[in-house]
């Protein structure tokens, strides 16, 4: 019997994603933009709507190619607003185009936004020891401090709570439970 985080469920899909994504160092832009556009819209909701509408985000956006949604234009934000396959909100997907530009920007500063971001924590996770899902942290005094930078840098719907979420989505925080096979592999 494997045992797993709380979290996950008996959801096939919140299974797969906790087996195989949530937790694993990210340092590739594209799938740093990728998992900070999910986050976003993830703001109010829960986790398994955004991956249960992942794949049509995809298509929606791009593939998350952060330079063509730089570009996006006033008819391509009204599509996206009818797009019943995402959220339509509409400060979200401003917001998704904002940080396309924003993260851009990083990357002109520091290379590329995985030196910016992992740059936090000196490009090596932190592996906290959380033994039950009552001790995961919504945010932290760190996330608190990116959130902050992250909103001097123009980008918008990045709150403490949001940023965390995406460190450890990212790997950037190992928060699977010690008794979770996923804990020593990641």
């Amino acid at each position: 019997m494997i045992t797993r985080c709380e979290w996950c469920g008996n959801d096939p899909l919140y299974i797969a994603y906790h087996d195989e994504e949530w937790g694993v160092p990210v340092k590739d832009d594209a799938t740093l933009f990728e998992f900070l556009t999910l986050e976003t819209f993830q703001a109010g909701l829960s986790w398994i709507t955004v991956l249960r509408k992942r794949d049509h985000f995809r298509k929606a956006f791009d593939q998350f190619d952060y330079r063509k949604i730089a570009q996006y234009d006033e008819s391509k934000f009204e599509s996206l607003l009818t797009d019943s396959g995402i959220i339509r909100n509409r400060l979200k997907i401003k917001a998704a185009i904002t940080n396309a530009q924003a993260f851009m920007e990083v990357q002109k500063e520091f290379g590329s936004f995985s030196n910016y971001i992992w740059g936090f924590i000196d490009h090596e996770p932190i592996k906290n020891r959380h033994q039950s899902t009552n001790q995961l942290p919504a945010n932290t005094p760190l996330s608190d401090a990116i959130s902050k930078d992250l909103k001097k840098r123009g980008f918008k719907f990045v709150g403490t709570t949001v940023v965390y979420a995406h460190m450890q989505a990212t790997g950037m925080v190992n928060d699977h439970l010690t008794s979770c096979f996923r804990y020593a592999e990641v």
